[in-house]
């Protein structure tokens, strides 16, 4: 009998399982409650919630039984040693070969005729099955770190073949693929047991592992050290449950409601004397005061041709203060959320020497023109990016921001945000964000998000109406209700799509009769999409986006959200450039330069391509 275990770290995605591989001996030497317990876990995950009713009798106990169990290796991971058993995977040896599954599926005859084709014989053939991994550690490279054990540990044991069964609704086959994998043409059928097609899959040894081929040596290497432990101990571990630590319990809870920084110049005595109580207590957790180095690109920026230095630039300094002392000259803001407190040079002043690096492309005429303007964006997710990029550029002064999210983690692949924000609204984070760039912008912020009730108040405020709708919401009733209303207003509206670079741009401000959304969804009034089926709704956001002009991934992904997608993707790269479309249409069309009406493409995939190279020769291009 050979038993081992060790800790193993996962090479591929550097993450540490605790994987145990033990064989069970043939029948007749005992460990039936072991095998119990591993049919147990095998039978509950392959359940896998009714799609495959028959691992699950009339009493409701998950069943698999198979006398293949014994004389087997077997394979557990955890990610604690006394955690729960997240994932398995069996290693059958010839010794049990009259029963491999494989052989059922083919008949004796055709076995032994595959095997003869393959130059391998009963001895040197093994079994590998019964892959499964819990829901709850999928998607986290544990499959591929298994299967390679197994195939490794195949490798150190001589065997010149391996063979297998493999579904293929989710794509098992493919993934077999990846480690050297081939399938048995002709073999491919229908299992009822499995609820789907089943295909006979063969593996050569001697022809490496596939994309795997280099995890797979180290493990074969490290396979004999597994060598000490117990089936009984190893898989009635029970996990531990710690209680959390007193810090934990007695920390802080963050203010999730704190947007706006508060503004203290010291120069007046109420806010001299609120600076000096908030100093005093424990509300202040950083310091920071440039004002010096401030001043001095003040200085640089308005007569950069004088470029003072020294003494010089001392005299010129002390001139700007005209008697006020440094700590008490300009601003100082309070950013409540991180207990920050910043000291900036006053606004013309701050915005003077944050905007210079635009000149030569946006005048100062033009940048003083651009913040007189108010921006709404709807959607803080897409159009996070279109805020950040306005606030940096200086492309509006003003901001009004609707959104009824929360941050989530699977919104950080393309969102700029710290995992400590995960939970915080996503407005309530735009607005921080645009703050933390320029304090003293004007933000008003709608947490409930664009709704019947919050409409008038988003475009119009308190007689302070938008310029300009920036529309980046999944939502297709709130996105026809905003154009309508927004054509009303004669407000112009820009939408990024973050695929192939689609920018949509309608100047409702000049053609007040314009169709919505060019026209793409006919004579569709909101009214009409109040209540959607989730297929309807799929369908008219594509006939929004043209349906025949979006990325063939995109397409493709239609069909599997809600299957095996969570939603439609999208890539920070593709929401970056957004971003920088948006900002460049909405500085055109408050500039008053030529920008019209219409639906725009920046692919990168086609701009960074061979023909545009514009380092590479014509000859070059055509070779």
């Amino acid at each position: 009998m050979s038993i081992a275990r060790r800790d193993i770290r996962n090479l591929e995605h550097d993450v540490r399982w605790h994987v145990s591989a033990f064989r069970i001996p043939p029948r007749g030497t005992g460990y039936s409650d072991e095998v119990s317990r591993l049919r147990e876990l095998r039978a509950r995950i392959l359940y896998d919630r009714g799609r495959r009713p028959e691992f699950r009798d009339a009493r409701g106990a998950h069943v698999d039984d198979q006398e293949l169990d014994y004389g087997a290796w077997h394979f557990i991971a955890r990610r604690h040693p006394a955690g729960p058993v997240l994932g398995y995977i069996r290693l059958s040896t010839p010794e049990t070969g009259e029963l491999f599954q494989s052989r059922a599926h083919l008949g004796e005859e055709r076995y032994r005729q595959l095997l003869a084709a393959e130059g391998a014989g009963i001895a040197d053939t093994y079994e590998h099955s019964r892959l499964v991994v819990e829901h709850r550690a999928r998607k986290l490279g544990l499959g591929v770190y298994l299967n390679a054990l197994a195939v490794g540990a195949a490798h150190h044991l001589g065997a010149k073949l391996m063979i297998g069964t493999s579904g293929t609704k989710d794509g098992q086959d493919r993934f077999h693929g990846r480690f050297g994998f081939h399938p048995v043409p002709g073999t491919r059928c229908y299992v009822e047991r499995y609820t789907e097609d089943v295909v006979i899959l063969l593996h050569r040894t001697a022809e490496g592992a596939g994309e795997y081929t280099e995890l797979v040596a180290t493990l074969r290497d490290r396979f004999p050290a597994l060598a000490q432990g117990d089936p009984a101990s190893l898989l009635s571990a029970v996990p531990e449950n710690p209680p959390a630590p007193a810090a934990l319990t007695t920390a802080g809870i963050p203010d999730r409601e704190a947007w706006q920084p508060v503004l203290l110049e010291p120069v007046h005595a109420a806010d001299y004397a609120a600076l000096t109580a908030l100093l005093e207590s424990d509300q202040v957790t950083e310091v920071h005061d440039t004002i010096d180095t401030q001043l001095a690109e003040l200085i640089g920026c308005r007569e950069p041709q004088l470029r003072h230095t020294g003494a010089e630039l001392e005299r010129k300094i002390e001139e700007q203060l005209a008697g006020v002392e440094p700590w008490a000259y300009g601003s100082w803001f309070w950013y409540p959320w991180s207990g920050r407190l910043v000291h900036v040079l006053p606004r013309e002043e701050f915005r003077l020497v944050r905007a210079d690096r635009n000149r030569g492309k946006i005048q100062r005429p033009q940048q003083r023109s651009l913040r007189e303007h108010r921006i709404g964006i709807i959607g803080l997710s897409v159009g996070n990016s279109a805020a950040v990029t306005l606030a940096l550029e200086g492309v509006g002064g003003a901001f009004r921001l609707a959104d009824f999210d929360e941050l989530s983690l699977s919104n950080m692949n393309r969102l700029r945000a710290g995992v400590h924000e995960v939970g915080l609204g996503k407005a309530v984070l735009c607005a921080r964000q645009m703050y933390e760039i320029d304090p003293y912008l004007d933000i008003e912020i709608i947490p409930a998000g664009l709704t019947d009730e919050t409409m008038t108040e988003f475009f119009q405020g308190d007689d302070t109406p938008i310029d300009l709708l920036v529309e980046e919401c999944d939502t297709p009733y709130v996105k026809v209700a905003a154009r309508e209303y927004a054509r009303a207003l004669g407000i112009p509206v820009i939408m990024d799509c973050n695929d192939r670079g689609m920018l949509d741009i309608e100047r409702f401000d000049l053609e007040p009769d314009r169709p919505l959304l060019h026209g793409r969804i006919g004579d569709l009034r909101a009214d009409d999409l109040r209540e959607l089926t989730a297929q309807a709704k799929a369908d008219l956001i594509l006939a929004m986006v043209d349906a025949d002009r979006i990325s063939p991934e995109l397409a493709a992904s239609f069909g599997e959200i809600g299957r095996t997608l969570s939603s439609w993707p999208q890539l920070a790269s593709d929401v970056a450039l957004g971003g920088a479309l948006v900002t460049a249409a909405a500085r055109r069309i408050l500039l008053g330069a030529p920008c019209d009406s219409g639906r725009f493409y920046v692919d990168l995939d086609l701009l960074i391509s061979p023909e545009h190279n514009t380092a590479t020769t014509s000859d070059e291009v055509r070779a």
